[in-house]
């Protein structure tokens, strides 16, 4: 089942998704008005939130599509965004590319211990049809499509599409900038839903693509899969939760395989899309911040 908050006016409402049809889960419920209450209430009654949200379905009234396109929010409102990082040979490979301290990235390439950081607060997070940002101080920015995990204390319960900007040039200057090529304002993007990990069969075996475009002209194009990810979902996810008190939800986005030409530069007024079998797409403009 797919999972999508919605705003119509002053109202906030949780739709699901199901078979092409899409229901208020909040007129049926109400304490059911965000994905976090559904989240939590699941876990609460020792189900599943497909589960939960099936108990619902009978009462809840149908939406049409347009409302939800034209109203669509984040799907889910994360405390914190982590990622991992060289999870996949062509990240590595550009990392290196980047750096003036390449051997590092092969490394951890190939270390038992993967990457992980703090990526974003939610305020720091935008959803579908928001704009991410690009540093003002960087000559080198690029978008990352990513698998995100939806984490709930820990427990991966579903999956959605991130997209984890970054400033390559800051970064590759000194490793020791990574949090400024990472975390900054408008530095993530999340959406369009939240897919359950009941409706993904196998998130290691997902086609993924990237489409950038600048004045209408599309400037760039890339697919991979998340069969080329070098580490399991479950994996990273484990290192993420090792000795460190999650919050309630979190997301971790698990890498990036769709890498951009050095010469190319994300520039305010792009619109970059994502799109993940099984999930949606995911498109934003860009701003400078």
């Amino acid at each position: 089942m797919r999972y999508q908050q919605v705003a119509r006016g002053s109202e906030r409402f949780l739709v699901a998704e199901t078979d092409s049809t899409y229901y208020d889960l909040t007129a049926a419920k109400p304490e059911l008005e965000a994905f976090r209450d559904l989240a939590r209430s699941a876990a609460v009654a020792d189900e599943t939130i497909d589960d939960l949200a099936r108990g619902a379905l009978d009462d809840a009234p149908e939406i049409d599509a347009e409302t939800v396109r034209n109203g669509r929010q984040i799907p889910v409102t994360p405390e914190e965004v982590w990622a991992a990082g060289v999870t996949y040979e062509i990240s590595e490979q550009a990392r290196q590319a980047e750096s003036d301290t390449p051997d590092m990235y092969v490394d951890v390439y190939d270390a038992e211990r993967p990457e992980v950081f703090f990526k974003a607060t939610p305020s720091r997070t935008v959803g579908p049809g928001e704009d991410i940002g690009v540093r003002a101080d960087s000559n080198w920015n690029v978008p990352e499509p990513e698998l995100g995990i939806v984490l709930y204390r820990g427990d991966a319960i579903g999956y959605t599409v991130g997209n984890d900007v970054s400033s390559r040039d800051i970064e590759g200057e000194n490793p020791l900038y990574l949090p400024q090529a990472k975390v900054y304002d408008r530095c993530c993007s999340l959406g369009p839903c939240v897919v359950s990990t009941d409706d993904i069969d196998d998130p290691h075996e997902l086609a993924m693509s990237m489409s950038i475009t600048r004045d209408g002209e599309e400037v760039y194009t890339g697919e991979t899969s998340t069969n080329e990810l070098v580490r399991t979902c479950e994996e990273l996810a484990d290192y993420y939760t090792r000795h460190n008190a999650v919050p309630e939800l979190a997301v971790l986005l698990t890498g990036t395989s769709i890498v951009p030409s050095d010469d190319f530069d994300l520039t305010e007024g792009d619109v970059v899309s994502i799109d993940i079998e099984g999930i949606g797409t995911l498109t934003n403009g860009v701003r400078t911040v």
